[in-house]
């Protein structure tokens, strides 16, 4: 049987998901930002905000930024003085993030074209890996936070910022009538492109729920496992430690 993975609500072959999900990202990359406020209505700066205060960056400290490409995460760690290394599978989201940059005036960033599947770094590399909003497109999960612990030094940090499932009782209704019906259609008229957001949205409905996705952490080798659930879940920050 071939192996499969999920690509939105379909299952494709996992050796083509890769290729899908950077054709999805390479459409979206000059307008991603601008969706991601529009689709949010903001709040994913407060959110970022607050991943990176857990994350607590350090001066001088290196920092892998995963699936980082337009650098929103980047940009608020290395203005804490960290050493932060922007990688992402997807070139054109890397391009946006390199012409953010030199407008913002970020220099001493690494930008770096990587698969999380399998990553050229040497192991121990790094002091912490981050990922925001990354993780759910990558075909082998498992494959991905095994690689974040083989770079990561010893009492090295993982954090994961990701869409799950809210539990608060209503509000999880309404969000889904929002995200399938209304995503798309910001997608058509903000970017000229509904298939891909239904594709994102389909994608946050598939990734596992909290308590599962901890697991997988765990499974991993990380220790010390949390999980602080925002809005109920419909956002949640995973955090472990290599011990």
């Amino acid at each position: 049987m071939n192996d499969t993975a999920s690509f939105g609500y379909r299952d494709v072959d996992a050796a083509q998901k890769a290729g899908m999900v950077r054709a999805v990202f390479s459409n979206v990359a000059a307008k991603y930002d601008l969706m991601n406020d529009a689709m949010s209505m903001g709040a994913h700066r407060l959110w970022k905000d607050q991943f990176v205060a857990r994350v607590k960056p350090r001066p001088g400290e290196a920092i892998l930024d995963m699936a980082g490409g337009t650098g929103d995460i980047a940009f608020r760690m290395a203005k804490q003085g960290a050493q932060v290394t922007v990688s992402d599978i997807n070139p054109e989201m890397l391009a946006v993030g390199v012409e953010r940059a030199a407008k913002k005036g970020f220099e001493g960033l690494a930008w770096s074209e990587q698969n999380a599947e399998d990553l050229s770094f040497s192991d121990r590399s790094f002091d912490a890996y981050t990922i925001a909003f990354g993780i759910r497109n990558v075909t082998h999960i498992d494959k991905a936070l095994a690689q974040a612990h083989r770079v990561l030094k010893f009492g090295g940090r993982f954090f994961c910022l990701e869409f799950s499932t809210t539990t608060w009782p209503g509000f999880s209704d309404v969000y889904d009538v929002y995200s399938h019906r209304m995503v798309p259609k910001l997608g058509k008229l903000l970017a000229g492109d509904e298939d891909s957001y239904r594709y994102l949205i389909e994608s946050i409905c598939r990734f596992p729920p909290m308590p599962q996705f901890e697991n997988m952490i765990r499974a991993a080798g990380f220790a010390n496992t949390k999980v602080e659930p925002i809005l109920g879940g419909l956002v949640a920050i995973h955090s472990g430690w290599k011990a």
